[in-house]
């Protein structure tokens, strides 16, 4: 695609269509960086409109709806097709074909350009419905008139993706684990930031015809290797036993009990590990400059970038709309539990986080100081931190600064103040608070998240879950407390 294309004017657009799911939200991301102006299509845009820059529009259709696509292909270059039926129940399929001859057929009626689409790598007659389908719906592009790309991913990882997630969840929380023989079949897992590499580097690539290109990661590893690295990374040790009979529909099925949020993508997914989906084409590696990385390195940046969206977000803005879902234990969000709560205080904010910046060391935790210190000695004994190392500052943090057994993960002054755990645990931990300003006043609120490991980390969080409600329920009401009382100047 020519600079001019990009840089916008009268020049064409390009078209993404799922840009509201997960690699559509992504590419999209990725393409307003680099300055292209987008069209979106979406049955429902105002879904859309809050993650758009100033040069995307999106647009009201349907891949069903010959209508309404003409409107959103009329002079595009490029349109990248990234929709897929597989939560529609058993007409799936039917459904993706239906589409995508649509699609094709509008498309080559507006003059597009190409067609960019991400398809699914598999091999042999026996395929699963899932890649089938997927497959079926490339030939159906190509066969459209219109030049499409097609790439063939073998298993996609990420944060957030089904595949990683299905991995994280059989091993978080299946202390012993029955492997079928199908988990031993190879594939060639792929991070989610290669597979935008390509579809983004599929934009300048010179073609006349239609292409099928394999992609795939820097290794070949079974789906039972992935358990086995996953669990590796995150220090979980599981009882593996293999089994030579339980087939790939009826773990399938059984799937759906252990990830009842993925069960019904999830078995899908599950049947086509049966096919082996590894690159026997090295194409994608001569003619594109990307060069993927390991199936272990796609893990561990899936598990960092989870913590990096996770810090960015505001506990404030999403844990109201699920307090419905609350229960004893707090709110879950995916494999994490969080328990958020506030106090009104009768202060502007300016004058209630000094307070929360001082905490800790000879300040003290405002609550329970004995339980803290009972805590920090456990810890000793096994092994950590403790609370020996106290505070750089008495009253001053910075981001990366240990507070006794924490460690500032993030700070906005005067607003928010992110800890991370550092002592001894069956998981992860963090401890937030967050000033909001409200005039006058302000509202001080504290946050817990626990990413637990295996069954010992959800055990450990319930169990001392109570504990955790006093001690931290109290701290915050002692902090607005003091607060209020240095307001008044007593």
């Amino acid at each position: 695609m020519t600079k001019d294309a990009r840089d916008g004017g009268d020049q064409p657009v390009v078209l993404i269509t799922g840009a509201s799911g997960y690699i559509g939200g992504r590419l999209l991301a990725q393409l307003e960086q680099s300055g292209y102006r987008i069209r979106c299509l979406s049955r429902h845009p105002e879904y859309l409109q809050s993650r758009l820059g100033a040069a995307t529009v999106a647009l009201r259709g349907d891949v069903l709806d010959a209508e309404s696509l003409r409107p959103a292909l009329a002079g595009a270059q490029v349109a990248y097709y990234l929709v897929h039926s597989m939560a529609s129940g058993a007409r799936f399929s039917d459904l993706d074909l239906d589409a995508a001859r649509t699609f094709g057929r509008v498309a080559r009626e507006q003059g597009v350009g190409r067609i960019i689409y991400l398809g699914g790598l598999g091999f042999g007659k026996d395929l699963s419905p899932h890649l089938e389908s997927r497959q079926q719906v490339g030939r159906v592009l190509r066969a459209s008139g219109v030049p499409t790309l097609e790439f063939r991913a073998s298993i996609i990882l990420g944060s957030a993706s089904v595949s990683f997630e299905i991995v994280r969840t059989l091993v978080e929380r299946l202390p012993v684990m029955v492997t079928p023989r199908w988990t031993r079949t190879l594939a060639q897992p792929i991070a989610v930031e290669d597979v935008i590499a390509y579809l983004v580097a599929g934009l300048d690539k010179d073609i006349s015809q239609s292409e099928v290109v394999e992609i795939g990661g820097a290794d070949r590893v079974s789906y039972l290797g992935l358990l086995r690295e996953y669990a590796r990374i995150r220090g979980i040790r599981r009882i593996i036993l293999p089994v030579p009979l339980l087939t790939p529909r009826l773990s399938s099925l059984w799937l759906g009990l252990v990830t009842p949020v993925y069960a019904r993508v999830g078995r899908s997914l599950i049947e086509g590990v049966r096919n082996e989906t590894v690159v026997r084409d090295d194409r994608a590696l001569r003619e594109f400059d990307v060069r993927p990385m390991s199936a272990v390195t796609a893990l561990e940046r899936a598990l960092k970038n989870e913590d990096q969206e996770l810090a960015q977000t505001r506990w404030s803005d999403a844990y109201p709309a699920l307090r419905g879902d609350a229960g004893w234990g707090g709110v879950r969000f995916g494999q994490r539990v969080v328990d958020s709560r506030t106090v009104a205080v009768a202060l502007p904010a300016d004058q209630v986080f000094p307070l929360v910046e001082a905490i800790g060391g000879d300040t003290g935790w405002y609550y329970g100081d004995w339980l803290w210190r009972a805590r920090g000695f456990l810890d000793l004994l096994a092994g950590g931190v403790g609370l020996r190392r106290g505070r750089r500052d008495p009253k001053r943090l910075r981001p990366g600064d240990a507070v006794d057994f924490w460690r500032v993960e993030l700070l906005e002054p005067g607003r928010r103040l992110r800890l991370r755990a550092e002592m001894v645990l069956p998981g992860r931990a963090w401890l937030e608070f967050e000033v909001e300003p409200n005039g006058p006043r302000c509202t001080l609120r504290q946050t817990a998240e626990f990413d637990p490991s295996g069954w010992l980390g959800h055990l450990y969080w319930y169990a001392l879950y109570p504990v955790h409600g006093l001690i931290f329920g109290n701290m915050l009401k002692r902090i607005a407390r003091a607060a209020e009382l240095r307001g008044r100047g007593d």
